[in-house]
């Protein structure tokens, strides 16, 4: 290992342990240990690899309250949200365990024999999994890959590495072949870059910021290397005039203070039907006051701390006085990197508020006029994975869904996610799609072989 990690709790802004970041010479150890296990997973019958994964599933649910409270530590999440998301985990394993015996392939008809298509793995998978939500992110990436065959190896955000290094632990415990799904926790110039060029890395995942998944994707090209990203938002939450107000307004806060806007999906853009819009500035200033912020340890809390001091300094860059402030909710002061929650007003189209990314627990305001002038807003972004529609009108819901460019939307509704379901971007929020019942076809070569059977007899 290079270097020795501080690990800090974003509660009180103290380090709590240590984590050895590994380098390339660990990075290609790891992989040529993925090389031999990925051979003997491949060569077991689908059932067996199928009866393995279950068995992961349940190693991890019976220890979803100690992944949870390392999460919290780590992250910073509430711990009702750091729970959900190791069921998820959970959740995501069972699901995928059913996909060895599913991976079919097709018989073509053609003239002098028969032909067949094999979905084949691809080898060793990297997944680079960021730090907002690096359980289920990473889950993501290894339950589909581990199903269709492959072996991985995860490189968590050096910020966050706990939860990935304890689920490759419990991967070892479910008796997964040693080897099969590695952690290697390192910096991302170092270890990441290794992971990505290195020559026995068949495909590489990478979850993150636009401009590293640009630097990722140049890499990988250099060995004409497939990947699938999944980038940066900026998405709307758009609410027509005929909207249940209420709803919208409730539900609101939720799409952007979410584990305190550190969410790519995060609804970071409100736009308004103008003729309601003070009535919805009037019902969501409650809701916000009501968003509770606090030790990330308590049932009830809804937010905790953000990631990191530096990312706490650059999220205030946005709220510096120079777009007007609607209203904030409240969050702790003291030890930990904790910030209010804040409503903007932005009164210039170029305001970067409206522009950049901000991750995290800022939303601007917008209002427009019609459902041409929505489009037209929800669009005017570089990125395209996720928004909201609120509208009573089911027309409408299908028009301006169909029109907004954007890889995960919802009507009436806040969620982005489902692991049955296909979820990835359009534009610089990525390419490729996870999740759903192909994601593990993403993990796989199709083969074609044709069979020859001769003249028939006469």
């Amino acid at each position: 290992m290079t270097e020795a990690f501080p690990i800090v709790d974003p509660s009180t802004g103290a380090a709590f342990t240590e984590v050895g970041m590994a380098d390339a010479g660990e990075v290609d150890a790891a992989v040529r240990r993925a090389v031999r296990a990925q051979e003997g997973w491949a060569a077991l019958a689908p059932a067996d690899r199928a009866r393995l994964l279950r068995r992961f599933a349940a190693v991890v649910d019976a220890h979803v309250e100690e992944l949870a409270a390392l999460e919290v530590r780590n992250s910073g999440h509430p711990i009702a949200s750091a729970r959900w998301e190791a069921g998820h985990v959970r959740d995501v394993l069972e699901y995928y365990a059913g996909a060895p015996e599913r991976l079919i392939g097709s018989q073509i008809p053609v003239a002098g024999g028969i032909d067949v298509t094999f979905h084949e793995p691809l080898g060793v998978v990297g997944v680079i999994v960021p730090w907002n939500f690096p359980m289920t992110i990473a889950a993501w990436g290894f339950a589909p890959a581990l199903a269709a065959g492959n072996a991985v190896i995860l490189k968590p955000a050096e910020w966050t590495p706990l939860t990935a290094l304890r689920l490759a632990g419990l991967a070892l415990e479910a008796g997964l072949p040693d080897g099969l799904l590695q952690t290697v926790p390192g910096r991302g110039a170092e270890a990441g870059e290794a992971l990505v060029r290195h020559p026995d890395v068949a495909k590489v995942v990478f979850t993150g910021s636009t401009g590293t998944g640009s630097r990722v994707m140049a890499l990988a090209a250099e060995q004409v290397k497939p990947v699938t990203l999944e980038l940066g938002g900026k998405s709307a939450n758009v609410v027509f005039a005929d909207a249940d107000l209420d709803a919208a307004a409730a539900a609101a806060p939720g799409a952007v203070f979410d584990n305190a806007g550190q969410d790519c999906c995060a609804r970071s853009r409100l736009l308004v039907e103008r003729s309601v819009l003070d009535a919805f500035l009037e019902r969501l200033e409650p809701a916000v006051a009501a968003w509770r912020v606090g030790d990330p340890r308590g049932e009830d809390v809804q937010m905790g701390p953000l990631v990191s001091a530096a990312h706490r300094d650059r999220v205030a860059s946005f709220v510096d006085g120079s777009t007007p402030v609607a209203f904030r909710g409240s969050a702790p002061s003291g030890a930990g990197f904790w910030f209010a929650p804040a409503v903007l007003l932005p009164d210039r189209p170029d305001d970067r508020v409206l522009r950049e990314e901000i991750f995290g627990p800022v939303v601007a305001v917008q209002a427009f006029d019609g459902e041409a002038e929505a489009v037209r807003l929800a669009n005017d972004t570089r990125y395209g994975l996720s928004g909201s529609i609120w509208t009573r009108d089911l027309g409408r819901g299908i028009r301006v869904s169909r029109a907004v460019r954007s890889g995960a939307l919802s009507v009436n509704s806040n969620s982005s996610v489902r692991y049955t379901t296909p979820f990835g971007g359009m534009k610089r929020s990525g390419i490729g799609r996870e999740l759903g019942p192909d994601a593990p076809l993403a993990f796989t070569a199709v083969k074609n072989v044709f069979y020859a059977t001769g003249e028939a007899p006469a």
